[in-house]
């Protein structure tokens, strides 16, 4: 198992590395390509929409293939993607490889949470998620590396071989993935392990409102990491170097909290570390709403991360308890997408928002998000109990 966790610990790097490439690169990448600024915004959706439908997939093609196959070609597709990027020299072509590059992130993304989910602790779940935020943060800086030297498609090539070496590693232990997935089919019964598809699993209510939940609050973490800086310059009249310095604040809570909660879940419930995280980010949006110094502003975005911290690995680590091991696949597909989905969509509702109000609405919008996700949240598990004693 110790060789599984290291080569899983790896791969969550790796979901990390590409998720912050485009943005970074996009400045030194538009000139050459001829197109406009805004132009970036069709690559990141057709590499959204790509996520969303192997999500969607991701049950049924574990079920036939198995996580570490799934796993192995996802991380495949991700490094083909990426060498692309470096070789096109288009844009069609950089739109046309956006679709594998978010073929694997969706379906590695589903697999793995559902796999440790499934066979490791709680901690393990929030510290593999502050592995994602160290690959987010060592993407950009190995890409600053090589534009430095004048070529942003070194670093996407750069970035492509390490996902070549990942898929060697995960390669040679094929057999170890295989050993870990049969002894839990042979200890489980069968009416616990039978598979469930996604058309099953959505009729129940709570389902439903786990998916919206997990819709929600990557609402919350995208738009308050996308608005911040400029709700801070326009509203709180902050330059925009101190802005971006007070940004960094919520990323900065959303990597220590994942560290700490990982600690917190062997004396705290996955129930307790969300209603928990929920109360820390209702907190920081109050916080970030109260007309007084800036300085109020600048402790409201580090409780939101820090409250964002636990929800998130909580939410997925406690998919096989609250649905049983043969949904969670399924359950897991859909609550990925729909996280996904949400991520894409409430960020340009709140910047409609704004087009016809002001960008004052800020703390109110994440305030008001924070409040439906609890309520999904707590209404989900009340439908869950209710739903474990009609089946007794």
């Amino acid at each position: 198992m110790t060789l599984i966790l290291i080569i899983v610990y790896l791969s969550f790097i790796s979901l990390g590395l590409p998720d912050s490439l485009l943005g970074s690169a996009w400045p030194a990448m538009y000139g050459e390509l001829g197109v406009s600024i805004s132009s970036i915004s069709w690559i990141s959706v057709i590499t959204t929409g790509g996520t969303v439908l192997s999500s969607l997939l991701s049950g049924t093609m574990i079920k036939r293939f198995g996580t570490a196959r799934v796993t192995l070609v996802s991380i495949l597709l991700t490094a083909i993607a990426l060498f692309g990027f470096a070789f096109s020299g288009s844009f069609l072509g950089l739109c046309i490889l956006a679709i594998p590059l978010g073929l694997g992130a969706g379906s590695v993304d589903a697999a793995l949470n559902n796999f440790v989910a499934l066979y490791f602790k709680a901690s393990h779940m929030s510290w593999l998620h502050s592995f994602w935020g160290l690959g987010a943060t060592m993407g950009p800086l190995i890409l600053s590396f090589f534009i430095a030297r004048g070529s942003w498609e070194n670093g996407y090539l750069a970035i492509g071989i390490l996902q070549l070496i990942l898929v060697a590693f995960i390669t040679s232990s094929l057999p170890k993935w295989k050993q870990v997935e049969n002894k839990d089919a042979n200890d489980a019964s069968e009416a616990e392990v039978v598979f469930q598809s996604k058309k099953s699993v959505l009729k129940k209510n709570s389902v439903k409102l786990s998916v919206l939940a997990f819709f929600l609050y990557s609402a919350i973490e995208t738009t308050t990491g996308l608005w911040s800086s400029t709700y801070l310059v326009e509203y709180k009249s902050l330059a925009p170097e101190v802005a971006a310095r007070w940004t960094s604040l919520f990323f900065l809570g959303i990597t220590i909290g994942r560290l700490i909660s990982g600690f917190l879940t062997y004396t705290m419930s996955n129930k307790l570390l969300i209603r928990l995280g929920q109360l820390i980010c209702a907190f920081g949006g109050v916080l970030l709403l109260l007309p007084f110094s800036n300085l109020f502003s600048m402790a409201g975005l580090l409780f939101i991360g820090l409250g964002c911290a636990p929800i998130y690995p909580s939410m997925i680590h406690d998919t096989p308890n609250r649905f049983g091991r043969g949904a969670s696949q399924s359950v897991m597909g859909l609550q990925v997408a729909f996280a996904y989905i949400g991520s894409s969509i409430m960020p340009l509702i709140f910047s409609g928002l704004v087009s016809f109000s002001t960008i004052g609405l800020f703390p109110v919008y994440i305030l008001l998000s924070v409040v439906v996700m609890t309520l999904c949240s707590e209404k989900m598990n009340t439908s869950v109990k209710h739903e474990l004693l009609s089946n007794k």
